[in-house]
């Protein structure tokens, strides 16, 4: 399995970025999907994850994007989205998505060491 994250750039604050992360090496009808981020100096941090098994999903977003990001997933494309909205500075850092073949349960859904596969990480500045 191999992610690939993309859709970085630099923005103004306020404004919008939609990041990608496709999935390739077989299809997942179950899997769980999550973004997280790391900034300078920063530990790595949970930003949000998609649970989902056939039609049916859940999502959880972190409290400091909560409302701004959404997370959501094309399973015919294999792809994660996460649609940013509002960014602000402290949104800068790199993202990365992370993958987890089956249902990571919701109390352990924002550890990095429960998901298995990891994208190369984008880039994402967000300038005052």
């Amino acid at each position: 399995v191999q992610l690939q994250a993309s859709g970085g750039g630099l923005v103004q604050a306020g404004g919008s970025l939609r990041l990608s992360c496709a999935a390739s090496g077989r299809s997942f009808s179950t899997v769980t999907m999550g973004w997280f981020r790391q900034a300078p100096g920063k530990e790595r941090e949970f930003v949000a994850a998609i649970r989902s098994s056939g039609s049916t999903y859940s999502r959880f977003h972190s409290d400091s994007v909560k409302g701004r990001f959404t997370i959501s997933r094309d399973s015919a494309k294999n792809t994660v989205y996460l649609q940013m909205n509002s960014l602000k500075p402290e949104d800068t850092a790199v993202y990365y998505c992370a993958g987890e073949l089956g249902l990571i349960v919701p109390s352990n859904i924002r550890y990095a060491l429960e998901y298995d596969y990891w994208g190369q990480g984008t880039l994402v500045t967000v300038s005052s």
